[in-house]
């Protein structure tokens, strides 16, 4: 299959299915000497595994991964790094009443008249377990991008369905199971997604990420622009459906004399432009946000056809995300990261020894 390896200098090459017997990927291009073991990893998985509340799929699966080849003596070698993650707690059986049947929103049908077969069991090939592998290979370049440039990475949840959530302070988003920079609205939060639960139905969620200490001039000014580029692996993760960057749609509304960020001899006093412009990172925190379908995977009873084309009613039995957004903020910021790390390398090989008198200047992000 295609379109399963992602980047140019650091390219992750994912494989497996959802209910095969493992998920994993191959990392090429990871600079040698980077110390390196799966407790490096596994944090990041564990924020992103299933189970972890009543609000998520109840699949109960541990993403323990283990890591197969291009580490020796705890010390990255530079050549291929293969992550593993075993399944463990698949339920096949679940899927048997979709094996002839599309579920309107999903994959299941387009997937059938690409490749003339499919996996109904999770989803197969398309199912969103297959961001845990890409998680563990962001694990490993956010840790080479913060030892090297002290790059972080930072998401929560802005929205959930039709509730809005107030920023109020990065502290808060480890403590509640919705990535939410937030205290205030955690109950209200939570009694939402339980009277979802019960109906059957789902929601979508808007996410934001940010990377900070982004180094600036990465990008490049026309097909490899920066923003482009992170606007396509964002868009890569299951269901998503939008992205911003930086003010995104709002900027509709904003005049120019209010959009341009000015430049001062401290730094850009606003970030508009979500740490990007003409296609080049500007040394301030790179902010984007990305807006995340309902699940399609409900018990709701819903119209389709079967693979003789004839009239069909699909209700989707087994355990589902009723809001897949609930786990998307550490895939969000994995992508961010692979992106970046991608262009770090491809600015290092082209403009590496590029250096201006002002670079003390460009180099500071003020106005976050």
């Amino acid at each position: 299959m295609s379109g399963s390896t992602f980047g140019e200098l650091f390219r992750v090459t994912n494989f497996g299915e959802s209910h095969g017997p493992a998920i994993g990927c191959v990392i090429d291009g990871c600079p040698p000497g980077l110390p390196l073991t799966e407790a490096d990893i596994q944090p990041e998985l564990d924020r992103r595994r299933p189970g972890t509340s009543r609000h998520v799929t109840q699949r109960n699966e541990p993403d323990t991964v283990e890591i197969l080849s291009g580490v020796y003596e705890g010390q990255t070698t530079g050549t291929p790094i293969c992550l593993l993650i075993k399944n463990t707690d698949q339920r096949s059986k679940d899927y048997g009443n979709i094996l002839d049947t599309f579920r309107p929103g999903h994959a299941d049908y387009t997937y059938w008249r690409k490749y003339g077969l499919r996996d109904p069991r999770g989803g197969g090939r398309s199912s969103a377990r297959l961001t845990a592998p890409m998680v563990g290979a962001g694990a490993v370049a956010r840790k080479w991008l913060q030892a090297t440039h002290g790059v972080g990475f930072r998401g929560c949840m802005t929205q959930l369905g039709e509730i809005e959530i107030p920023f109020e302070g990065w502290e808060h988003v480890p403590n509640n199971p919705f990535f939410a920079a937030n205290v205030s609205k955690i109950a209200e939060l939570e009694s939402y997604m339980d009277a979802l639960r019960k109906s059957g139905d789902s929601v979508g969620a808007r996410i934001r990420v940010e990377a900070t200490g982004v180094p600036v001039g990465l990008g490049e000014p026309l097909f490899d622009k920066l923003d482009a580029d992170i606007a396509y692996a964002l868009m890569g993760i299951n269901a998503v459906k939008g992205v911003e960057i930086g003010e995104g749609f709002g900027v509709v509304a904003q005049r120019g004399s209010a959009h341009g960020d000015e430049l001062t001899p401290l730094g850009f006093a606003s970030n508009n432009s979500g740490g990007v412009l003409g296609g080049i990172s500007t040394g301030q925190d790179v902010v984007a946000s990305i807006a995340i379908k309902p699940t399609s995977s409900i018990r709701t009873p819903k119209g389709s056809i079967n693979r003789a084309g004839e009239p069909a009613v699909v209700e989707t039995f087994g355990r589902h995300d009723p809001c897949v957004g609930i786990r998307a903020t550490p895939i969000a910021e994995a992508m961010l990261a692979l992106v970046l790390m991608d262009h770090v390398l491809r600015h290092r090989a082209q403009c590496g020894d590029v250096q201006l008198p002002i670079e003390a200047i460009a180099a500071m992000a003020p106005g976050r």
